[in-house]
């Protein structure tokens, strides 16, 4: 694959520039969604059923810590992107030193509270019953490798923000692979259960971060720091934080998400139905790979273009990414109406999961098909740095929508009602963010 420099993204096709920006990101996710597909298919058959709903309950905490990091690496490569599109490079410099600075004060923060009040937050997040002590295993041992995976999404972000996809590519498989191998090995090979389900994940976190490092001090990186850059600078920090909170946001909702669905799920079906829950969360992280990568390359091109003024490639882009994101996304839609059992059954051999998974997957992916205008445009107002509309967008599909919905339909439908709020959410969050997109559209880039 040609190497993509910060230039490019202001001179290639952008057809031929979405393509060599999103493909590495696709890969990069897939692999890394593969990973979390196998581990947690190893998890279940080498470990059990419960053991799956433990690490389903345990995700939301450590997903939030790790969301610090993404968050700082999506705000301030925003800032880097323009910054470079704009010729700005002390800039760019400044604002990569801050977030260093502020990924490592953050998420050992973070990581030390959760490890202070393990015994609330368990049960808080669903994990009762027989699931709290597998739960409680794997969450201690995962926070103390949550602040080195912090650094490793913020890295990711940054290197993609240069124009280096293959690299940011290269970052999330190697975890991948890694923890795939660990597994084997803590798992089968030594038989250390949920303890070494849990040291493969944080291993493989620490072998992504050695290449991170490698990737910043060696001569493929054009941010060569110093000192002075970890200072933090107040103007720099407000942007990040702008920026940042909105994936902050989103990802903190993910948290709230899995918290309250775990525990309605928990109150209907018990174990069972948080094991279904689990195996279709998995798959949403898998099979929408393809509309993520997409997403994630269309971030940088937009970011440069908007900072180079170019706002002809701006539209362009956006109308590219939504494109490509919406076959894909249909692609997945008739994949996953088709063959819920057969997916099911990779996972576990446990009959009550496997009667109740494949129906409750087809509704929580029922509207996959139109994602792809909802996840572009939320992502278009983060990477030309227009922080309210991309945090009101970010939160349609999950906090103004879904967990309203979440409490409501429950009650008139039971169970049922917790799987139909996926896609009425998602159905009114992409008709909300297409009136703002369309609108900026005209208004902003067709009229410049």
């Amino acid at each position: 694959m040609a190497k993509v420099t910060a230039q490019d993204l202001g001179q290639e096709p952008i057809g031929k520039l979405l393509v060599k920006q999103a493909v590495p990101a696709s890969i990069g996710i897939l692999v890394m969604s593969l990973n979390i597909l196998i581990d947690t298919i190893f998890v279940g058959n080498w470990i059990g059923a419960n053991a799956i709903a433990a690490i389903n309950v345990v995700l939301p905490v450590s997903f939030f810590i790790a969301a610090l990091g993404m968050a700082i690496g999506v705000g301030g490569s925003s800032i880097i992107s323009r910054a470079l599109g704009a010729g700005n490079t002390p800039k760019a410099l400044r604002t990569f030193g801050n977030q260093l600075t502020l990924t490592f004060l953050f998420t050992i923060t973070f990581a030390v509270f959760g490890l202070i009040y393990v015994d609330t937050l368990i049960p808080a997040f669903g994990g009762k019953g027989n699931i709290f002590a597998p739960a409680k295993i794997y969450y201690e041992i995962i926070l103390y490798g949550v602040p080195i995976l912090g650094f490793v999404m913020m890295g990711n972000n940054v290197i993609r923000a240069e124009g280096k996809p293959k690299f940011a590519m290269y970052a999330m498989m190697i975890p991948s692979v890694g923890n795939l191998l660990f597994d084997y090995i803590f798992i089968n090979i030594l038989d250390w259960g949920m303890a070494g389900a849990a040291w493969a994940t944080t291993g493989s976190y620490i072998v992504s971060f050695i290449y991170i490092l490698w990737f910043f001090l060696s001569k493929n990186s054009e941010l060569k720091i110093d000192f002075s850059h970890f200072a933090l600078h107040k103007e720099i920090v407000s942007e990040i934080g702008s920026l940042g909170f909105v994936t902050l946001a989103r990802q903190a909702v993910v948290s709230v998400t899995f918290l309250l669905v775990n525990n309605a799920l928990f109150n209907y079906g018990e174990e069972t139905s948080i094991t279904a829950y689990a195996i279709v969360g998995r798959m949403m992280m898998f099979v929408l790979f393809p509309v993520f990568g997409i997403t994630q390359g269309f971030i940088p091109i937009a970011g440069y273009n908007y900072g180079a003024e170019q706002f002809a490639r701006v539209k362009e882009v956006i109308y590219t990414a939504i494109k490509y994101a919406t076959i894909l996304g249909t692609i997945v839609f008739l994949g996953l109406m088709v063959f819920p059992e057969v997916i099911t059954k990779w996972f576990t051999d446990d009959a009550d999961v496997i009667r109740i998974t494949p129906n409750n997957m087809r509704l929580a992916f029922a509207a996959v098909p139109i994602l792809a205008v909802q996840l572009v445009g939320a992502a278009y107002f983060q990477a030309v740095g227009k922080a309210i509309p991309a945090l009101i967008l970010t939160l349609t599909r999950q906090a103004i929508f879904f967990i309203p919905l979440l409490f409501i339909l429950p009650i008139f439908y039971g169970e049922l009602g917790i799987w139909i709020a996926f896609p009425i959410s998602d159905v009114l969050s992409t008709i909300v963010t297409y009136y703002f997109l369309k609108r900026e559209v005209k208004l902003k880039l067709e009229t410049a």
